[in-house]
């Protein structure tokens, strides 16, 4: 059974959603050349626990760190290590905040240095899905427009859309149902209601959408080891749309 949040949940679900907000913000003045992602880690855990939160990631099935730090062709779920940022360089840190029993989940890929243009147009456009995908997002549709609105974006700019991996109902739980697939399906039949909270999450790549799990059974990487962007937000669905409770970025 999917469920739809009270506004006293959605209250603290606000507050986890400020902070992971807050958080992606401080990430992108401390991502340089140089800067090891178990620093950045450590970063996350001592900003999330001092404003009285849980960073869900950490003991999550066994998960040892705080927050994800996925390199270059790694999609998600890369562990935080002595490993050095260089020039050239996307990351994506993804990061599940709870508050009070109540989860808050984004992710956004960012540039380390100067990047090609390439893989400055799959960042834009990964995130152009993202926004793409939540502007129809409206009480009475089908989640499938929501699904195909991503893939639109993928399709117009020839990029890989992973499909192993999805966007996912959020609450109580980090993953809840409806699974929400990056592309059109037949599945993805359910109606949106007033009060539902969804993480929306393209995950593109520069090459195929083929995808690999990795010795340390986290890291999940490109098999062609292309370049992957993802750009998440948790939403709440509302009364006329929707609201995103992980702070605005779109023109960051």
């Amino acid at each position: 059974m999917i469920s739809t949040k009270s506004e006293k949940e959605l209250e603290l679900m606000r507050y986890a959603g400020k902070v992971a907000y807050d958080l992606l913000e401080l990430m992108e003045k401390e991502i340089k050349p140089g800067v090891t992602t178990k620093h950045l880690d450590e970063i996350a855990n001592k900003y999330i626990t001092s404003k009285d939160c849980y960073p869900s990631c950490l003991g999550y099935e066994g998960y040892p760190a705080s927050i994800c730090t996925s390199v270059n062709e790694s999609v998600v779920h890369e562990i935080p290590s002595n490993r050095k940022l260089k020039n050239g360089d996307i990351i994506t840190t993804d990061v599940v905040v709870e508050y009070k029993g109540y989860m808050a989940d984004t992710a956004r890929t960012y540039k380390v240095g100067e990047v090609t243009k390439e893989v400055e147009n799959l960042l834009k456009y990964t995130k152009e899905a993202l926004y793409k995908g939540l502007s129809v997002i409206k009480p009475g549709i089908i989640l499938n427009d929501v699904c195909t609105a991503i893939e639109s974006v993928a399709k117009e700019h020839e990029l890989g859309v992973v499909r192993e991996l999805t966007g996912h109902g959020i609450g109580k739980e980090m993953h809840e149902d409806p699974y929400i697939p990056n592309y059109s399906n037949n599945e993805s039949n359910l109606v949106l209601k007033e009060g539902m909270t969804l993480a929306i999450e393209p995950m593109f790549s520069l090459g195929k959408r083929d995808v690999w799990l990795l010795e340390d059974d986290w890291t999940i990487e490109t098999q062609d080891k292309s370049p992957t962007a993802h750009f998440e937000h948790t939403i709440v669905v509302t009364k006329n749309g929707y609201e995103i409770l992980t702070g605005e970025w779109i023109n960051g």
